[in-house]
This record gives structure tokens, sequence and C-alpha cells, in this order.
């Protein structure tokens, strides 16, 4: 018997923004759904209109695992996590032994194929492309807090902006301008265009 999934699908009961209040929670699974969408279209924006050339595959495999360490570590809040570079490499070592616990929870012959996206190559263009992803959905948990009238995000939102825009990404800056302003709009303002 191997747990490996088992302990995946753990990741709907670990909560994000755990020092805010919010209005709607939001766990690390649904989380790690948005950011693999969100690679996606960078990737594919990059491809298309940029004309670079990420893997696109490898891109949303790198979302789809990038918070599964968290699963066994739970989500430690950005400003504890970054505090000092000695709490951010002890929960750096941390991550990457949850993430060896996890791969161990499979078959040998299965160990190999996920590695490769459970403990991603943070230097690889297509991880950066994830980053980007990250912040443009915490980016999205902000403004969809400010919607519904909780003030609790708003500094919150004014930093993730800054970073996403000093991120010099033009397939991020084209998903800024294009697609960004759809998501302050009502379902009926949506359907109405």
């Amino acid at each position: 018997m191997f747990n490996f999934y088992a302990f995946l699908d753990r990741m709907k009961y670990i909560r994000r923004w755990s020092l805010m209040r919010s209005s709607r929670e939001e766990n690390i699974m649904e989380h790690s759904w948005q950011v693999a969408l969100f690679a996606h279209a960078l990737a594919v924006i990059d491809t298309e209109i940029c004309h670079n050339s990420p893997d696109i595959s490898k891109t949303v495999l790198y979302a789809l695992y990038h918070e599964c360490s968290e699963v066994m570590t739970g989500d430690l809040p950005t400003p504890i996590k970054y505090f000092n570079s000695e709490i951010h490499g002890a929960y750096k070592q941390l991550e990457d032994r949850a993430s060896d616990k996890l791969l161990h929870m499979l078959p040998p012959e299965l160990e190999g194929a996920l590695s490769p996206f459970v403990k991603a190559d943070a230097d690889s263009y297509e991880y950066k492309l994830v980053k980007a992803a990250d912040k443009l959905s915490a980016y999205v948990k902000c403004l969809e807090e400010q919607k519904s009238g909780n003030a609790e995000f708003k500094k919150a939102k004014e930093s993730i902006e800054n970073e996403l825009k000093a991120r010099k990404l033009p397939c991020l800056d084209y998903f800024m301008e294009n697609f960004i302003p759809a998501f302050l709009l009502t379902l009926d303002e949506m359907e109405n265009l």
C-alpha cells in the first residue's frame, strides 16, 4: 500500500492566509489548481504572443505539485516565512524533507517520474513562470476579498501588485492587462460583455 495520493488528497484541509480574516477560506488544493491554471496561461501567452519557448507541460506540472510539501508542514504565513534568512532557510529544508518523505510514499518505479515535479528545478524558466502564477493567485485572492468588502487585504494587494510589476515578464504583463480586469466584474457584467 502506498500513501502518496492519499496524503496529497489532504491538501484540501490545509488553510491558506491563516493570519488574515477572510470572507472565504482557501485551501492549498484549490490554490494549487488555480496556480496550475495561471501557469498554463502564462506559458501559452509566453509561447504564442511573446514567441518564447517554455516547456508548457513542465510548467503546469511544477505548478500542480508546488505546494504538496505543505500537506506535512502546513502553510507558513509569508511574513513569518520571510522574516529573516535563517527562518526561510530552515523552512526550505523542512519543505525539502517533507517532499522526500512524500516521494518515498510512492512505488520505487514511480518515484523517479514524479520527483522532478515534487522537487522542481527552482532555477528553471518554467519555475519562474510558476512563481509568477503563484503571486497572481494571491493577487486574485486579494481582489476577491476587497470586492467582498474586506479591507484586511488592502496592503497585501498593493504589495503583491508591486511584486508582480517588478518581475518584468511580458507574458505576466499581458495577463495583468488583459485578464485581471475581469476578476473585478460581477457575473452579470461578465455575461453582458
